[in-house]
């Protein structure tokens, strides 16, 4: 019997799925990591990353936002992609460039609606002020809205 940490995720997007569709996306580091994603040498990179997959199209990223042990992102993706492939990409790059060790899957939930995704960006954005990281979310410096907009 598969558990949590051994089931398939398929990370599919089903034919009726509009263009466009944001999906909010969790990637956890391993357990077993004594690495911190919002180490100064490495938060940097996987930001400036993020953008780069953005200008060439890989994925539109709406807000990318690390904590220690994991990061959230807003994201959608061109619509004859796979976002399992970009993702794990993606992963695989930083483990190889990084040393970065990810848990084997990410988490995705398709967000279905414009009062869904203002909620789940301010639930990323609070992310570091609940863990207390931060007092205020504006001053968490491991986020990054659209790279359009800056």
């Amino acid at each position: 019997m598969a558990t949590d940490s051994t089931r398939r995720l398929y990370h599919a997007m089903s034919a009726w799925v509009q263009s466009g569709a944001v999906f909010h996306i969790r990637v956890r580091i391993a357990l077993k990591s004594c690495q911190s994603l919002v180490e100064p040498t490495i938060a940097p990179a996987l930001l400036e990353s993020v953008k780069f997959y953005h200008l060439r199209a890989s994925w539109f990223s709406h807000l990318f936002l690390l904590m220690p042990d994991h990061l959230h992102a807003l994201i959608s993706f061109p619509r004859a992609s796979d976002m399992r492939i970009i993702v794990g990409r993606w992963k695989a790059w930083h483990t190889r460039q990084l040393g970065i060790q990810w848990q084997v899957n990410f988490f995705d939930h398709r967000i279905r609606s414009a009062h869904e995704l203002q909620f789940k960006a301010e639930y990323i954005r609070q992310n570091p002020v609940v863990k207390g990281l931060c007092k205020n979310a504006a001053d968490w410096p491991w986020a990054i809205n659209s790279p359009t907009q800056e």
